[in-house]
């Protein structure tokens, strides 16, 4: 949705993209959010919490050793130092916003993964499932940054949306409550969807579908202009920006050829079959 032509360059061209200190950040608050609610109630608190950052630097740095790029030129280490000070205050202003002694998730950090009745195959990972003694389902999902204006929020809740719906699909149980927790603002954000969202969700990721299968067919993928641009590293081979991308890798099917269904597509370039994916920090 955000720009077919990046999709192409990470999906189908696979390019690298250089690791982000603000990415990394992310991933490294939601491991130690996570592991938080390995410890007792009584020990989850907001000094306990902060000490588990360095720790789970290094394991972060273990897994994903290119990610020393990001501070290769701190010799001192004091950007290191500052950064990880960051991911502290973020962390620590979680507790003003959810009381973890009060909470026993269900699922941290779950995979999640159905498939609808057109064959379409759905996966993503939430990052916290909570279930009241009622049987209600709560998704929760953390994000670093700040809460957007309500003009830029509909990504945000397609997203949450889009839990709901393989959850729904999988389970048979409509979430009563999504909700986003803002670390970087201090904003939390619900959403209680009903049915008739789930599936107006469903629609438009089969109108996604299709759209990917032609350019995968086709080989064209559009470049789609944004502010976010400026952070994208592929700038140099978008012809935004006078940039030639890499030859197509795939065989390509003249537009028009065939009936184009998506029952009859071509090449996928995501994993094997019908697969959407959606998740991570």
């Amino acid at each position: 949705m955000q720009c077919p032509l990046l999709y192409r360059f990470r999906v189908i061209d696979r390019l690298p993209e250089k690791p982000s200190e603000a990415a990394t950040r992310g991933t490294l608050v939601h491991a130690v959010l996570e592991r938080l609610f390995d410890r007792p109630a009584v020990e989850r608190t907001a000094p306990h919490a902060r000490s588990l950052v360095p720790g789970q630097w290094d394991r972060l740095l273990e897994s994903r050793p290119e990610l020393t790029e990001l501070f290769a030129d701190d010799a001192e280490g004091e950007r290191l130092s500052r950064w990880l000070g960051e991911a502290e205050r973020l962390v620590e202003r979680w507790f003003s916003l959810e009381d973890p002694t009060r909470l026993e998730p269900a699922e941290r950090e779950l995979m999640v993964e159905t498939e609808l009745a057109s064959g379409l195959r759905l996966r993503g990972v939430i990052d916290r499932v909570d279930v009241a003694p009622t049987g209600e389902v709560r998704i929760v999902d953390y994000k670093t940054g700040k809460a957007p204006r309500p003009e830029y929020a509909e990504g945000a809740r397609f997203q949450m949306t889009f839990y709901a719906l393989v959850v729904w699909r999988l389970k048979g149980v409509v979430p009563r409550r999504l909700q986003l927790v803002y670390l970087g603002s201090g904003d939390v954000i619900t959403y209680d969807p009903v049915v008739a969202d789930l599936e107006r969700v469903e629609r438009k990721l089969h109108a996604l579908w299709e759209a990917i299968s032609r350019a995968t067919e086709t080989g064209e993928w559009r470049p789609r202009p944004t502010k976010l641009c400026g952070w994208c590293d592929h700038r140099a081979l978008c012809p935004e920006f006078g940039g030639t991308p890499p030859v197509y890798p795939l065989p390509v099917r003249p537009a028009g050829a065939g009936d184009g269904g998506a029952g009859t597509m071509g090449p996928v370039p995501v994993d094997s079959g019908r697969t959407a994916a959606l998740g991570g920090p």
